[in-house]
């Protein structure tokens, strides 16, 4: 009779203990360490091809051409100073997206502290423990828990009834803090070429007005007769005379020998007085 007795002290020590407010009697403090940033940076070059609405089509460094979509009204780009919008760009301007990524390790500590006198234990998994507001709450054991009873670590075997305890509780929560920043500048297209001519002809300011028989095309000039001896393009044509007429030339010299041969025997043949 004296076991059910306990018993139903025990449960219903237990059904208080789960309906306190727990946060109430647990003290918990968080603390944050922050470690080493890294930075990543990133960045993208193109070419406006075309713009079509809030749809831009750019061609990439590398080559690609990549269709941005649904580019929102807000979107800026800084040219030259000045914030630009989706309608404000032009088919050559140069783009540049630079996106920097800084990733923040966070470890995120936990201390829960609990401090009572102990009402109950069933090690290893609860007890209840009356609090400094004279209250009985339960908790559960976590497996490997040790207890601050008159400065000596204990663990669930070692409480007893009546025993001043204090139980912490430290948690370590690692976190990574992801950060991207983007911004995105431009320059204008170069200017296009002024429609200038590279040469202009100009007529000669001296030169007298033409007639219209000046202006008709002048019949060719005889070449002039050059008496420089150097040049001899005429030469072979003289040459080509004399050797034509030597037939000629050879019969009147053997014509005249025999002449002169003819009188010189007549001479001779004369008897002397």
């Amino acid at each position: 009779m004296k076991s059910i007795y306990k018993a139903l002290l025990v449960a219903l020590a237990l059904s208080v203990g789960f309906t306190l407010n727990l946060n109430a009697q647990v003290q918990t403090t968080t603390s944050t360490t922050t470690g080493t940033a890294v930075k990543e940076v990133q960045v993208e070059r193109g070419e406006v091809v075309t713009v079509a609405g809030n749809d831009l089509v750019v061609k990439m460094e590398d080559g690609t051409v990549r269709h941005l979509p649904n580019i929102p009204e807000s979107a800026r780009i800084t040219v030259d100073g000045k914030q630009l919008g989706i309608h404000d760009l032009k088919p050559g301007m140069k783009l540049q997206r630079t996106i920097t990524t800084t990733t923040t390790p966070k470890t995120i500590t936990t201390v829960q502290t609990v401090t009572g006198k102990v009402w109950y234990v069933n090690p290893p998994n609860s007890v209840i423990l009356t609090m400094e507001n004279g209250e009985n709450q339960s908790f559960k054991i976590p497996k490997g828990q040790q207890f601050n009873v008159d400065g000596q670590m204990v663990d669930a075997f070692g409480l007893r009834k009546g025993m001043n305890v204090k139980a912490t509780k430290i948690v370590e929560v690692p976190e990574t803090k992801i950060a991207k920043q983007r911004s995105v500048t431009g320059t204008m297209p170069p200017p296009p070429p002024a429609d200038v001519p590279i040469l202009i002809a100009e007529e000669n300011p001296n030169a007298a007005p033409a007639t219209p028989a000046e202006a008709a095309p002048a019949e060719p000039a005889p070449a002039p007769v050059s008496t420089n001896a150097t040049e001899a393009p005429a030469a072979p044509a003289e040459t080509h005379a004399v050797s034509g007429n030597y037939p000629l030339l050879i019969g009147l010299l053997v014509l005249l020998i025999l002449i002169v041969w003819l009188v010189a025997r007549s001479v001779r043949s004369k008897p002397r007085p």
